[in-house]
C-alpha cells in the first residue's frame, strides 16, 4: 500500500511490511524486502502458438520479438479469451499490458461489435498502452481513441465519432468526455482498470467509481494492481464478478540493481555532486527524480546551462512536450531526464543505466517504482539516493 510520510518519518524511516527501516540504507531495504515479499516462481505452461488467437496476431507478437509468454500472460490470456473476469496482482515489468491486449484485440478482431475501455493512472502509461496496441493490432483495421488530458480534446471527440473499438484513457479526461456526451459507456462490454492502486493513490477513486457505475452490468472486467489496499478493495468488490485471480509478484528490488546513498550537507554541494557524477562516462542514460515540478525544472535548466544534454517532464508541461521529451530520451538524443514521480510507474524506458533520487521519494513503494526504471530486461543498473 502506498503510504504517505510526514517530514520526520521521511527523514528517518521507510517501511516494508511490518518492519521499520530506521535509516535510509539501501542494504536494509533489500534485506527487509526479501524477508517480507512473497515471491512466486511460476512455470510457464503455454507458448503463444497454444493460445486460440488469430494467426495475424501471432505474427505481430513474433515481430515484437516475443517468443515465450511471461507468467502473467501464460495464466491470464486463456482466461480472458474465455470471457472471465480477472484480478491481476502484478508488479510493473511483468508483461501485464500484453496479457490483456493480446486476447482483447483477438476478441474484437473476431467480433467487431465488441468495445473495450482501458483506464490508466497517467497520460504516459495510456500512451504506452496505445503504442503496444498498435504493435499487436497491426494490419487488423481496429480503430482506437486515446483520451488523455493535456492533448487536444476536439481531436479526441472526432476519434470517438469514428466509433472505435478501443478507448484508452485517464479518468479525468474520460470524465470530461462523459460530461459533454461525447462518450457513452453503456456500449462497452469489456473494461480494464490498469494500475488501480496508483489511480487510487493520486485521487481518482471517486472518478473510477462513477465511471464504473455507468458501465453495463453484464460485462467482462479486468482489474490489475500491484497491491490491494482497503480503498482498492472497495472498488474491486463492485467491479468484478466471480473473478479468476492471477498473482505474479516478483521481488520489489531487483537483484541486478546496485543501490547506494550519497550524503550531502547543502543544496549547492548537492548540485555540484550531481554534476560530478553525470560527468562520468559510465552514466550513459540517467533518470533523475525530484519532488516538485518547479524543482525539477530548475534542476533541468541548471544542468543544461552546465552543458549536459538534459530535459525535464512534469505536470506543468503540455502533454505533447512530455511525450516529445520521453521520445528524445528513449532515442538517446538527450541522456539525462529529470522527472517528478509521473515518470516513475509503468513506463518502459530501455537501457537506463542509472536512477538518481535527487530528492527522497514520499514512500518506500515510490522508491521501489523509481529504481525499477533501471536494471530491466536482465541488464545491470545502479540506483543512487541523495540524503542530507
Amino acid at each position: 500500500m502506498y503510504r504517505k510520510f510526514n517530514n520526520k518519518q521521511r527523514r528517518g524511516a521507510f517501511r516494508s511490511g511490518y518492519r521499520t527501516i530506521k535509516s535510509f540504507d539501501p542494504s536494509n531495504i533489500i534485506n527487509a524486502t526479501h524477508q517480507n515479499q512473497i515471491t512466486e516462481e511460476q512455470v510457464v505452461s503455454h507458448t503463444f502458438a497454444d493460445f486460440q488467437i488469430s494467426d495475424r496476431i501471432r505474427e505481430n507478437i513474433l515481430q515484437k520479438g516475443y517468443t515465450t509468454p511471461t507468467p502473467i500472460q501464460d495464466q491470464a490470456i486463456p482466461s480472458i479469451l474465455a470471457g472471465k473476469d480477472i484480478i491481476g496482482i502484478a508488479n510493473t515489468g511483468t508483461g501485464k499490458t500484453a496479457a490483456f491486449l493480446i486476447p482483447l484485440i483477438d476478441k474484437v478482431f473476431k467480433n467487431r461489435s465488441q468495445k473495450v475501455l482501458i483506464l490508466t493512472p497517467t497520460r504516459e502509461l495510456a500512451t504506452q498502452i496505445r503504442d503496444e496496441f498498435l504493435d499487436f493490432s497491426k494490419g487488423l483495421g481496429i480503430h482506437y481513441a486515446l483520451c488523455i488530458g493535456g492533448a487536444n480534446i476536439r481531436r479526441q471527440i472526432r476519434d470517438l465519432r469514428r466509433n472505435p473499438n478501443f478507448v484508452i484513457g485517464t479518468p479525468g479526461r474520460i470524465q470530461d468526455l462523459l460530461r459533454t456526451h461525447s462518450l457513452n459507456l453503456s456500449y462497452f462490454g469489456v473494461v480494464v482498470l490498469d494500475e488501480t492502486d496508483r489511480m487510487v493513490d493520486i485521487g481518482f477513486i471517486k472518478d473510477i467509481k462513477y465511471i464504473v457505475s455507468l458501465l453495463p452490468k453484464v460485462r467482462q472486467s479486468l482489474f490489475f494492481s500491484a497491491t490491494i489496499s482497503q480503498k482498492v478493495n472497495g472498488i474491486l468488490q463492485s467491479f468484478v464478478h466471480k473473478p479468476f485471480t492471477v498473482s505474479v509478484k516478483t521481488k520489489d528490488t531487483i537483484e541486478n540493481i546496485t543501490q547506494s546513498i550519497i550524503r550531502v550537507s547543502n543544496s549547492s554541494i548537492k548540485v555540484n555532486k550531481l554534476h560530478q557524477l553525470l560527468s562520468n562516462p559510465e552514466y550513459e542514460k540517467v533518470l533523475v527524480f525530484g519532488r516538485t515540478k518547479h524543482g525539477v525544472q530548475r534542476l533541468s535548466n541548471e544542468l543544461v546551462k552546465r552543458g549536459f544534454k538534459a530535459d525535464a517532464i512534469h505536470g506543468n508541461k503540455k502533454q505533447s512536450q512530455r511525450a516529445r521529451t520521453l521520445e528524445r530520451f528513449k532515442a538517446n538524443i538527450i541522456r539525462i531526464l529529470i522527472a517528478t514521480d509521473v515518470a516513475s510507474r509503468g513506463l518502459d524506458i530501455p537501457n537506463v543505466s542509472h536512477v538518481i533520487n535527487y530528492d527522497l521519494p514520499d514512500s518506500y513503494e515510490a522508491y521501489i517504482h523509481r529504481i525499477g526504471r533501471t536494471g530491466r530486461a536482465d541488464k545491470k543498473g545502479v540506483a543512487l539516493t541523495f540524503v542530507n
